[in-house]
């Protein structure tokens, strides 16, 4: 393996570690304020470090089918969850009960079809996991990942709207390009996640460390609970 490859191979195992360590965090503040946007966006940056940690494994030379599939399912349940933090941007219980719903259902039928269809191992060149997926996956993967890009755009906006804050932009900005990462990956633009997986993790990062100590309740929900 030659400089560059064992660089990029460091650089996704250290991000996988610095994705734990944020949704750690989240579960943590999760614990002091029992907020559900915060286990739901702690729950999604677990999913990204799972899906960042299997990268990193298939970069190094090791790859097989389920580990495929499993990446698949990752891709679309980062953003479903994700989006799960933002629902009160609904404004009404009975639809953040319903879009809630949805988006379990659709992740669980993601799980179910992407574990059942088989991903052959030529999927990946160069050590890059293509996006070249079977019809069934890409169909039912568009069930989480459109309706959760739309909402994480849509309460980025609304929170910006309400409250400026130069860290709530980062949060949000994270928040949106993971979210559009996956959805490009899902339409077979592999690379792309790659590069947003670094650029939302660091605008994450960047905004949960920034925030002040007297601020720290509102740390995964600035998206959700400043909108109407």
């Amino acid at each position: 393996m030659d400089a560059e490859r064992f660089g990029i191979g460091i650089s996704l195992f250290g991000l996988t570690l610095l994705l734990a360590g944020l949704a750690v965090r989240g579960v943590v503040q999760f614990a002091r304020t029992r907020s559900r946007p915060q286990l739901m966006w702690g729950s999604g940056l677990a999913l990204a470090a799972a899906a960042v940690a299997i990268e990193a494994v298939v970069y190094s030379g090791y790859v097989n089918g389920p580990l495929l599939q499993a990446y698949v399912v990752l891709s679309a349940a980062i953003v479903g969850v994700l989006s799960l933090g933002a629902t009160r941007i609904l404004t009404r219980p009975r639809l953040e009960a319903a879009y809630t719903a949805w988006t379990l259902g659709s992740c669980a039928a993601v799980a179910a079809v992407g574990f059942a269809t088989p991903i052959p191992t030529d999927a990946v060149a160069g050590g890059i996991i293509s996006g070249a997926l079977p019809t069934n996956v890409l169909l039912v993967s568009s069930l989480v990942t459109g309706p959760a890009t739309v909402l994480l755009l849509a309460a980025s906006y609304l929170s910006l709207r309400r409250n400026f804050r130069w860290q709530t932009v980062l949060m949000a900005a994270g928040a949106v390009i993971l979210g559009a990462g996956g959805t490009l990956y899902i339409a077979s633009f592999p690379v792309a996640l790659y590069y947003a997986e670094f650029l939302g993790i660091l605008c994450l990062f960047l905004g949960l460390v920034s925030l002040p100590a007297s601020a720290a309740r509102h740390l995964p929900t600035a998206v959700a609970e400043r909108a109407p």
